[in-house]
């Protein structure tokens, strides 16, 4: 069976974060040192098969019993940095937010009661409450070094990024060969372009989502080296657009233009730059409902 032929497709986002191995504290150090020599180490796709899989059995699994011993690893200027994959945290913090949704929490769709059951039983749901309660006692400072957005790119993670970042390999399905679609950016610059961003915002707008949202996402990068890289993958939503629209997007560049405006006090600039990502990813989000 080929790649592509084997692949199973949330259609997910992920902003991820690698650290070069000093950032580690031994033993972990010594571990990641010895797993990026490796000549085998695992990609996005045998991640995203793995955490499905623990979905198949009844009950399913949706928090795994043990922490993953798995990272990806990349190479900057001669730096060997990973970024762990760390599924089990994921994991609780994906039932919090589908307990959220579950809630009818604003902005995300609600989602009945039997559906949820059928999907997790509530004695799994309150299982995995309680294994998450002991494990945070006793982590109180643990933090993701990945995060996933489902059927869209969060506005506040364009922020990070410049066009001129932008890396899309279109790749070839006859071959087995998957398309890319991401940006790559050094944490000191990410840090700076949220910091603009914010900044005009906050001159221009009133407080709301997207403030608060550039804001939590300014303390999530400060809990990391300095010398990290950051990685937004547009991961499954490759698979929902056609190499067309792929080609096309520069979703980035809108959102620098949109900010640049704000600082020069162009609101009709801005709000054309705004209205032409807000289209793009409203047809992205509208394919979820779709047959």
């Amino acid at each position: 069976m080929s790649v592509a032929s084997s692949v199973l497709v949330p259609y997910a986002s992920y902003l991820r974060v690698y650290e070069p191995l000093g950032a580690f504290p031994e033993p972990e150090r010594g571990h990641w040192a010895q797993y990026a020599r490796r000549a085998d180490t695992p990609g996005a796709q045998d991640e995203l098969r793995r955490s499905l899989a623990d979905l198949l059995p009844m009950p399913p699994v949706p928090v795994p019993v043990h922490e993953s011993g798995d990272a990806f690893v990349a190479e900057v200027d001669g730096v060997v940095v990973v970024c762990p994959w760390r599924t089990r945290m994921r994991g609780w913090l994906a039932m919090e937010e589908l307990g959220r949704a579950w809630n009818g929490d604003p902005g995300r769709p609600p989602l009945p009661g039997p559906v949820l059951d059928a999907m997790l039983p509530p004695v799994v749901r309150a299982q995995v409450a309680a294994d998450h309660e002991r494990w945070r006692e006793r982590n109180p400072d643990a933090r993701p070094w990945i995060r996933t957005a489902v059927w869209q790119v969060p506005v506040r993670w364009f922020t990070l990024f410049a066009d001129e970042e932008r890396e899309y390999v279109p790749g070839d399905r006859a071959k087995g060969e998957l398309p890319v679609f991401r940006y790559r950016t050094p944490m000191a610059q990410a840090r700076r372009r949220l910091a603009r961003a914010l900044r005009a915002l906050r001159e221009s707008v009133d407080e709301g989502p997207l403030t608060e949202g550039l804001i939590e996402v300014g303390r999530w990068l400060e809990e990391f080296h300095p010398r990290a890289l950051v990685e937004l993958d547009y991961g499954g939503l490759v698979h929902a657009l056609s190499p067309e629209r792929l080609a096309a997007d520069r979703s980035v560049a809108d959102v620098a233009e949109g900010i640049a405006a704000l600082r020069e006090g162009d609101g009709d600039a801005a709000s054309e730059a705004y209205g032409r990502l807000a289209e793009r990813w409203r047809e992205i989000r509208n394919l979820q409902f779709a047959n």
